[in-house]
């Protein structure tokens, strides 16, 4: 494996995280929105990956075995979770017996996700510095 590959690999992450994070900030700011365009109150978006190959000549990299696995963002789905009701009849969305429906979305959940997408991030990011200062020692030892 190239040391080029390891970079492509940590891009690929660094994408995937990168839209996970807008999935959970898309959730985060809808946590409490009880109306959308297409009626009732909002769906919960989750994300899911799955691996992916990046190899350039991906003919010639399988016949070496050298295949370059990177990750990519299968869907983008809406979760099936039931929704919350709430009993809070002065709410302007209440139904007859005073029941607000809201959004799907576990606000504890939605954080603990963001760390982890964070912290995944990091790594990624550190995989890519730690890459590139080893290209660049290998420059300044051919000097």
């Amino acid at each position: 494996m190239g040391i080029l590959n390891i970079l492509k690999i940590g891009a690929s992450a660094l994408n995937a995280q990168r839209l996970r994070m807008e999935t959970i900030a898309t959730n985060l700011a809808n946590v409490n929105s009880t109306r959308t365009d297409e009626g009732g109150p909002y769906k919960k978006k989750e994300v899911t990956f799955t691996p992916t190959d990046l190899s350039e000549n991906k003919m010639f990299g399988r016949m070496l075995n050298e295949k370059i696995e990177g990750v990519k963002v299968e869907e983008v789905k809406m979760s099936d979770r039931p929704f919350q009701k709430v009993h809070d009849p002065g709410h302007p969305d209440a139904d007859q017996e005073g029941y607000v429906t809201y959004p799907n979305v576990n606000l504890m959940e939605e954080m603990a996700d963001m760390m982890v997408a964070t912290r995944a991030y990091e790594a990624n990011v550190n995989v890519v510095n730690t890459t590139k200062d080893m290209f660049l020692k290998a420059l300044d030892i051919g000097r």
